[in-house]
This record gives C-alpha cells, structure tokens and sequence, in this order.
C-alpha cells in the first residue's frame, strides 16, 4: 500500500488560488466517489477543505518510486480538471508527500504545527469531519482508516502531553482567555460587542464557545450589527444606544475604526453605580482606543489594551513553539509505530499468500496421489512419489531464485535464507553427506 498527500495552503498559495480549489461540504460525497472511481490506482480517499487548505489523502497500490510519482501527477491533474485550474498553476503552488513524508504530513496537521495560527485547536476537529465524510461515503476503508485513526491518537497525546494549544495567540482568543479568568461561569454573564468587523465577529464565536448566553452587539449601523448578532443569537442595538445597555455587561470587548473615544470614564462610572460595583471586564482592541485610559481607575473595573494582550499573545507563541518541538518528537514516534504497523501487516499479507500458494501445491499433489491409489498403486510408492513430488514443487522456484541471486552476487539473499529456514552448518553437513551417500549408492 502506498500512502499520498497533496495539498495546497495558506503557505504555499495566496487565497486567490486556495478559494478556487476548495470543495463545497454539499458536494464532497459525490466528488470523493468521482476521484475513486477515475483515479484507478487510488484505493481509498479522503479530502480535507478549510479556508487555509485543501488536501487530498490517497492509499493506492504500491508499486515502488515511479508508482508514487505517476499517482502524485495524476492525482494534481484530476484536481486541475475538476476546479478548471491551470495544472502549471496548481503545481507551482502545492506539495506532494509520499508514504511516510505523507503520514507525518498529516500528524502535524492534524496536530496544529502546521497551522497559520501555530496550535489552533480548530483543526483536529476538520481533520475528523473530513475523515467522517469520507467514510459515510464509502471512500474509506481499513487502511486510511487506520492511518485516521492513528493520527488522532498522536493529535490527543500531543493536546494532553504538551502546552500546544493551552494558551491563546489571537488577539480575540486572549481577550475571551482573560475574560474566563475573572469570570469561573461565562453562562451567566453578558458581553456586550461594540464593533461589527472580523475581529469581533472572532470574538462571539469564541464567546459562544465558551458557554456564554448573553451578547450584546453596537455599531454604528444598525444592519451590519443585526447581521452579526443573528449568527450568535445575539441582541443588536446602535453605539448611541451603549450607556443604556452597559450596566447589563459583565464583559466589554471594543473594536472599531472610531477616531474617537466611544465610551467615557463618566459613563462607565454611572454603569457601575448601576450595576453596585459587581466587576466589569473591559478590553479595548481598537487603535486608536475607543475606552479613555482612565476607566481603567474606576473600581471593580479590569481594563485592558491591545498592548496587553500582546504581551500575552508574544509569551504564549513561545510557550507554543517550545511545546511545538515536543510535539514533533510525539509525532514522529507516531509515524514509526503506523509504519511498524503497516510493515506487520504486510507480513501477514506474504504469510497469508505463502500459505495458499503452499496448500495449492498439496491439494495438486494429494489429487494426483489419490487417483494412483484408486488405480491401485502400492501405498507405499504413492506415499514415497507424493512426498518428492511435493517436496520439489515447494522448492523449485525458492532454489531457482537463490540461483539467480548468487550468479548475480546477491550473498546477502543466501544470509536471508539461512536465518529464515534456520539452516546450521550440522544441517548443510548433513544434507551433503545425505547427497553424498545417494551418489555412491
């Protein structure tokens, strides 16, 4: 068996390139059996389509180096076709990975190292959705299956073993990391959003990851603030609208291009009359601020800057990469054990067609015996003619080849064959005198 990855990613090509060969999640049944079906060397397949990646995973039938290299460019040629991409496109911006290249290829994904933000948790989920799909479609068997599955054995060791994913590195991660610090239950409190753009929409989800219920959303516009609070189930109200919604919050995360401070230490200073000083967390992202600096010198309120959160962010990367390095050791030694695995497996393969070609060559030889017996043969010759019969048919080809190999200079087969049938020098002696002996007879 032999395993392939091809893939294209946020390193390797701009998103110009990476949206034009993404797959929709509606259509991907169909297209793995499509693949399945036109690739004739691809045994089992399984597609991995995020905004930073697209990759194909491929079990097809070995067949050493120049098989590898045939179904890497046939598999970058179907791609092509089927997103109508320039192939010399396509090729200048992707990478093919073969049997173990491949299988670690997909551990680090799966594991985050290869990740534009280094350790995002995100993907592992992907990576078994994408795996689940495959499956419901019947693209994958007992082998990527086991590939999968030991992938996401190493992902876990790696989350349970090493700090990769235990600190955030985003700005709105560590924002909402900061948040459940103060706050031990985020069920129960309410944030309110100020700002309608990527960041804060990074934020609400983040929020909503972490159990929180409540959210409140101001922007300026009012559709662009319904248009986000209705993916979060969330309230929209107007900026002007804030002093009234802000003695609700418990959490305020701010971010807009307002050149201007939006919220006042007067207006956050009534917000806590209001709320009897019951701790309000507040981080403005925006530069320039939308919170005047000194609503941080009210009590019970915890303000924080982008600069804060930076610091954090700089410490936690190198908290990452010093983790990352475990992780690529755990990955490795994941790799050695699938590929011991597969080794085994294909031992069982050769014993398994050893033993019937094996058991053929009796049933022919017991055939031929019994219908002597029928004829009336003595049984003592029959018994005599089955066994050299039998025994020359099991080592015909094994000594034609060992021939072979030692006019060819091939010594280390004949090493082989020695451990393999356990054959002494007494043995070789004996046999010789044995030979010897018929010789002189």
């Amino acid at each position: 068996m032999g395993i392939i990855a091809l893939g294209i990613n946020h390193k390797t090509a701009p998103v110009a390139v990476r949206e034009r060969v993404s797959f929709d999640p509606a259509t991907m049944p169909d297209v793995l059996q499509q693949l399945l079906q036109t690739l004739t060397p691809v045994t089992e397949v399984s597609i991995l389509s995020t905004c930073n990646r697209t990759e194909i995973y491929c079990s097809y039938t070995d067949g050493g180096e120049e098989v590898d290299v045939q179904a890497g460019q046939a598999l970058l040629t179907w791609l092509s076709q089927h997103h109508d991409v320039d192939e010399k496109t396509l090729l200048d911006s992707s990478y093919i990975h073969h049997n173990n290249d491949a299988v670690q290829h997909m551990m680090r994904v799966a594991c985050g190292l290869d990740s534009l933000v280094l350790g995002e948790p995100q993907i592992l989920g992907q990576f078994k959705s994408a795996y689940a799909v495959s499956q419901q479609a019947g693209t994958t068997g007992s082998d990527l299956g086991r590939l999968f599955r030991q992938t996401f054995t190493v992902a876990k060791e790696v989350r349970t073993n090493t700090a990769i994913g235990q600190n955030p590195v985003s700005v709105a991660f560590a924002a909402v990391s900061m948040a459940k610090h103060i706050f031990s239950d985020l069920s129960r409190s309410t944030a309110l959003l100020i700002g309608a753009g990527e960041t804060i929409d990074l934020v609400a989800k983040h929020l909503k990851d972490a159990g929180i219920k409540q959210i409140i959303v101001a922007n300026r516009t009012l559709a662009r603030a319904q248009k986000l609070a209705e993916q979060f189930h969330a309230e929209a109200v107007l900026l002007e609208d804030i002093a009234q919604e802000l003695p609700r919050a418990d959490i305020v995360i701010s971010s807009t291009a307002s050149p201007l401070p939006i919220l006042g230490k007067g207006t956050v200073e009534r917000a806590m009359k209001k709320r009897r000083h019951s701790p309000m967390f507040m981080v403005d992202i925006a530069v320039p601020r939308d919170i005047e600096e000194e609503v941080g010198d009210l009590n019970d309120v915890f303000l924080y800057t982008v600069d804060d959160l930076k610091d954090i962010i700089e410490e936690n990367v190198k908290s990452r990469q010093d983790a990352a390095v475990q992780a690529e050791q755990l990955i490795i030694s994941g790799v050695e054990r699938f590929m011991r695995e597969l080794r085994s497996l294909d031992v069982v393969s050769t014993v398994t067609s050893l033993r019937t070609q094996i058991e053929s060559l009796k049933d022919e030889c017991l055939s031929k015996a019994r219908r002597q017996l029928a004829n009336g043969d003595d049984p003592a010759k029959v018994l005599q003619q089955f066994a050299h019969t039998y025994t020359n048919k099991i080592l015909h080809t094994p000594t034609k080849q060992m021939r072979k190999a030692g006019a060819e200079g091939q010594l280390e087969i004949m090493d082989w064959v020695q451990e393999l049938f356990q054959l002494s020098d007494d043995t070789n002696n004996s046999m010789t005198e044995n030979k010897e002996k018929n010789t002189s007879e």
